[in-house]
């Protein structure tokens, strides 16, 4: 391949030199000099490979949240449905040794999910009656081990493409009576699975959370739970081949917390397994009606979350749980506009 672009490039300078040189004859036959041409100048290199900033809305129609119960239903441990508008700023990019993406979520609850504060009056809690805000950012980076240390050795062609050391943080803020103040570490590896499209990445982390808990008194509003394992699936695969040049693809990613204890807090009931599933289905607006690919998407999905922030769905309010809303079912609709 190489020996033939070198030669077509030999011939197309061939070419171009005798097409300049006959130009330069002149009527009396006697060839004038050539003009000096100056060299184009040189592009910079970006240290980026991949850069992408996105802007997006979506509306999530019935999300839950544990310890809001659905009065009007005979189960008591059934959750109110709660209509959230959220916007998001997205960031994701890849660089010589590895990646980096960070998310922010505000996220706006319908009245359903009411704010409040527990440091009201007489220090007694006071529910609000318009719905809460909350804003949740995470970031997560990797570095490629291959790169790293200048070898092949962790890719295993037909199933893993890289190995890469992982790692991140998620944080949260919400103005509730329980008044989360969620903090997170993650640390382990990446495995890039080697799919003929798209991609897909599984990561095994070691997880360490610390919360707040507006409901409990004293010197326990201050949660620390277990270090516990956690994993984490992100994919993409785009679907243009099965739907004839259609611009479409299924991203989305699943998020697995094994039970991290109960904070410490005499009488609390303890974690479950959690499990968050969010599933999108995207169209590429920006490619089938402009022509430009990668500026607008629109997209449906569903999200699944089992035991919601690790609160046990099963258990109740006189178990020491906060069940009611701890399992959400949610339809998702939006648009991400990428910047830059």
């Amino acid at each position: 391949m190489f020996a033939r672009g070198l030669m077509v490039g030999l011939a197309l300078s061939l070419a171009a030199f005798g097409q300049g040189s006959a130009a330069d004859l002149a009527a009396d036959g006697y060839k004038r000099p050539l003009a000096p041409v100056e060299a184009a100048p040189a592009k910079p290199v970006s240290f980026f490979l991949f850069s992408d900033t996105q802007v997006s809305y979506r509306y999530s129609f019935p999300a839950a949240e544990p310890g809001v119960p659905n009065n009007n239903t005979a189960n008591p441990l059934d959750g109110r449905d709660i209509p959230k508008h959220i916007l998001n700023i997205s960031h994701a990019d890849a660089w010589e040794y590895g990646t980096n993406f960070f998310s922010l979520d505000i996220l706006k609850s319908g009245s359903q999910d009411p704010a409040g504060t527990a440091n009201g009056p007489g220090g007694q809690a006071v529910v609000y009656d318009f719905g809460a805000t909350e804003a949740y950012g995470l970031y997560r980076g990797s570095l490629s081990l291959n790169k790293l240390i200048g070898t092949t050795a962790f890719t295993y062609p037909g199933l893993v493409k890289d190995v890469s050391l992982s790692f991140g943080f998620d944080a949260n803020t919400k103005n509730t009576v329980f008044g989360p103040e969620k903090r997170d570490v993650v640390g382990g590896l990446v495995f890039s699975v080697d799919v003929p499209v798209g991609f897909l990445n599984v990561a095994v982390h070691g997880y360490k959370e610390w919360n707040r808990n507006g409901f409990a008194v004293g010197p326990f509003r201050s949660v620390e739970f277990d270090w516990v394992p956690e994993f984490e699936i992100v994919y993409s695969f785009p679907l243009d081949g099965l739907f004839g040049g259609f611009p479409l693809k299924l991203a989305g990613f699943n998020n697995i917390v094994l039970p991290k204890g109960n904070g410490g807090i005499p009488g609390t009931a303890p974690t479950n397994v959690e499990f968050l599933s969010r599933t999108n289905l995207v169209l590429d607006v920006g490619k089938l009606v402009w022509d430009q690919p990668g500026r607008l998407d629109a997209f449906v999905g569903f999200q699944y979350w089992r035991n919601k922030f690790g609160v046990d769905k099963d258990i109740g309010f006189a178990q020491g749980g906060a069940g009611p809303g701890a399992e959400e079912k949610s339809f998702l609709a939006g648009v991400a506009v990428h910047i830059f």
